[in-house]
């Protein structure tokens, strides 16, 4: 069947792979045979040879509107909603809400980016402030979103969470309801909608950062429950191929150190904000890359995109949005406008 009326097919399929990631769903709307022919694995396989995927950025961003906040009895909170960024195009896009979040999504949610999917997990409800055990999938193709198995055994929140990119999502550590830290560790396949448990850590980790790279599940930072807000230099790090846990990695971090922005470039290196300095680490060894600007004196998120590192900084009330490219050694502002300038608390890449 030819995709559009009077052209060959090749060449209808050819107008259709150069779409771009933000019209994906529109496109998919059109007809029911532009749907089907975007949901095929050959169509993802031709545009990626072809050259007309980008990777594009899923964020959980605060909405810059008083209008839009929750009243508490203590204090009106921010309304967080799925943001969509292209930073080589400068296209902000704030998404379609999922029907259970009447009031934003949860607060400290993770988002990951799984095959063509953008998983929402954790956090906690932006009115009871009760844990989080729903599992939420938005589908950028179709623009809709589906609810996945929860999240099995006790509650908890202040995980470490991070995907293969392909299927899989890795949960590990946090704490229960009686803040106690856990050092338990489970795998959610998207796909099959299935939770399976993984091999316990060595350590009870609090307010780990989890990072998936060079086909491992780092769990990084943390702290057990006597040493509460106390972090942690060590990682674990999860091996899928051997099915098992690494030895405790001793000073991976500073002593101290939050290990919130630590992230995988995808270059084969970690990236993190320390103090003033942009670090990247190869190996076992942490080197300087660059120097954050002046205006940035808090580092509040930090995500890798194409050889760059996209860091959202602020000096008290001033959120400051830069691209550190590590080829060119230069920062480049992001215009996010005035709709987007909200905090991120989370994000993820996936390539479109």
């Amino acid at each position: 069947m030819d995709l559009f009326p009077g052209l060959p097919y090749d060449l209808g399929l050819e107008c259709l792979i150069r779409v771009p990631p933000q019209c994906l769903s529109s496109v998919s709307s059109v007809s029911r045979t532009w749907k089907r022919e975007i949901q095929l694995p050959e169509f993802w396989r031709r545009r990626k040879a072809s050259g007309f995927t980008r990777k594009v950025i899923f964020m959980s961003q605060s909405r810059d509107d008083p209008t839009r906040r929750i009243w508490t009895k203590k204090y009106a909170a921010p309304v967080y909603g799925l943001t969509l960024c292209d930073p080589e195009s400068g296209f902000w896009e704030e998404l379609p809400p999922g029907p259970w979040f009447p009031h934003g999504l949860p607060m400290f949610c993770h988002i990951v980016g799984v095959g063509l999917s953008v998983v929402v997990m954790g956090g906690l409800d932006p009115v009871s402030f009760k844990d989080s055990r729903g599992v939420f999938i938005y589908s950028p193709v179709s623009a809709t979103w589906r609810r996945g198995a929860h999240m099995p055994g006790c509650s908890r929140s202040f995980f470490a969470c991070a995907s293969d990119s392909d299927r899989t999502v890795f949960v590990a550590g946090g704490h229960d309801t009686n803040k106690d830290a856990l050092k338990s560790a489970m795998a959610y396949d998207v796909e099959k909608d299935e939770w399976i448990m993984l091999p316990e850590m060595t350590r009870e980790r609090d307010e780990p950062k989890g990072v998936f790279h060079r086909g491992e599940f780092h769990v990084i930072g943390g702290y057990p429950t006597e040493m509460q807000g106390s972090f942690e230099a060590t990682a674990e790090s999860f091996n899928v191929a051997t099915w098992q846990w690494g030895p405790v990695q001793e000073d991976f971090l500073d002593a101290g150190a939050c290990p919130r922005n630590c992230v995988g470039n995808g270059d084969g290196m970690l990236v993190t904000c320390r103090g003033t300095n942009v670090m990247e680490r190869r190996g076992s060894t942490w080197t300087v890359a660059a120097e954050l600007p002046p205006d940035v004196k808090y580092t509040a998120f930090v995500i890798a995109w194409q050889g760059k590192v996209l860091v959202i900084g602020s000096e008290e009330s001033c959120k400051t949005f830069i691209m550190w490219d590590f080829k060119r050694g230069k920062w480049e502002g992001v215009d996010c406008g005035e709709n987007f300038s909200g905090y991120v608390q989370s994000g993820c890449c996936l390539e479109l």
